[in-house]
């Protein structure tokens, strides 16, 4: 259920049926802000893997099946890629954040990570893909950072700055209400 589910009752989860990250996050933040009538900010993340052409994509929360663990899709991936020389085991999370208004319009941001598939899992921390996921800059699984090191660098932290700046720009400019 969504934080606000008193204040909107009628509101109700969206089902994510795109097939890109940007179609998840445009439908979210648009069918929220149209029940709402108030701006909304929805995202949606992948992870693209070079050596899988891509995959698993928009299909990561649900890559080893629809009710699969963070463990269950790690496991596949690794399986996946497994006898995958280190140097061809690049990925890049991506996240796209949408800024839509009652009135329809929407503002789009982007961030991505560059990194490496690990052949193991390594770290505690994080989640999803994050103990899998080898930021080379920082020597460092996302998993092995701290909250504070992960929100200067990863993909979500970039595509998030961007759609703050976006929603500042429509309140100075008055399409936001105060």
């Amino acid at each position: 259920m969504y934080p606000h589910a008193r204040r909107f009752p009628t509101v109700h989860e969206v089902d994510e049926n795109g097939i890109t990250c940007e179609a998840n996050a445009i439908k979210k933040a648009t069918e929220m802000a149209q029940a709402t009538g108030l701006p909304a900010v929805a995202d949606d993340t992948g992870l693209e893997v070079d050596a899988l052409g891509g995959r698993p994509g928009v299909y990561a929360a649900r890559y080893a099946g629809e009710h699969a663990t963070y463990e269950d899709n790690c496991k596949k991936l690794l399986e996946e890629l497994r006898g995958v020389p280190m140097p061809q085991r690049s990925a890049s999370f991506v996240t796209v954040a949408a800024v839509a208004l009652p009135s329809g319009e929407v503002h789009i941001a982007h961030g991505s990570l560059k990194g490496l598939i690990t052949e193991a899992a390594v770290g505690s921390a994080g989640f999803g893909y994050d103990p899998v996921f080898f930021v080379p800059e920082l020597g460092k699984t996302l998993a092995e950072l701290t909250p504070a090191e992960k929100n200067r660098v990863s993909h979500r932290a970039k595509a998030f700055a961007k759609a703050k700046e976006i929603l500042r720009s429509c309140q100075s400019a008055s399409i936001v209400g105060a």
